[in-house]
């Protein structure tokens, strides 16, 4: 499947490509970006893991992780995308990070909302989970601000840094937001 480019008021969302692993690495090297993340790459040749990652996707038609930027200013900001794609099951789980002179303003939940909007429309999916890491409350609030409802917790579910996590578990249907704007419709008459 192609995946087009996706646009929003503020933001340009396009595939990663393999000149944007710099880029990858800039923000996947930051303490404060992969704190509550599941990797974390301090070199050039590790990055090619998450490159490689990102390319697989969309050859074996598992997902697909955009790059995005203010519009017509080029320089990218954050990634969010879309993996463990079950055609079967009309499912994937979503993901994102922005850099840390970035957060606060709002981009990470209008760039997810770009994925969702092409996940539920153009791909048909009908459910997009989430899991978070515990104690990453600024994640569960992009989530919650999206639609997403918390499944549950995974108490110290997996270990990382020789401590153990809790991992917390988001979802968010197709018929959930179409309820959504039903209502947004009518509360705007």
């Amino acid at each position: 499947m192609q995946h087009p480019n996706l646009i929003t008021e503020r933001l340009e969302l396009r595939l990663v490509r393999p000149e944007d692993a710099a880029f990858i690495l800039q923000g996947l090297s930051d303490r404060h970006v992969t704190e509550y993340y599941a990797v974390h790459y301090d070199t050039p040749e590790a990055v090619q893991e998450q490159m490689k990652f990102s390319d697989d996707l969309v050859q074996n038609g598992t997902g697909a992780w955009w790059a995005f930027s203010l519009k017509g200013e080029g320089e990218l900001m954050g990634a969010c995308g879309l993996s463990s794609l079950e055609e079967e099951h009309q499912k994937a789980e979503i993901g994102f990070w922005l850099l840390p002179e970035h957060w606060g303003k709002g981009y990470t939940p209008e760039a997810a909302q770009a994925v969702l909007d092409y996940a539920f429309s153009q791909m048909r999916l009908n459910c997009i989970e989430a899991i978070v890491e515990g104690g990453n409350g600024a994640s569960e609030k992009v989530l919650q601000k999206l639609g997403f409802t918390c499944e549950g917790r995974l108490r110290e579910r997996e270990m990382k840094n020789g401590r153990f996590i809790d991992l917390i578990y988001y979802s968010i249907l197709k018929r959930d937001r179409q309820e959504k704007a039903e209502i947004q419709a009518r509360l705007s008459r």
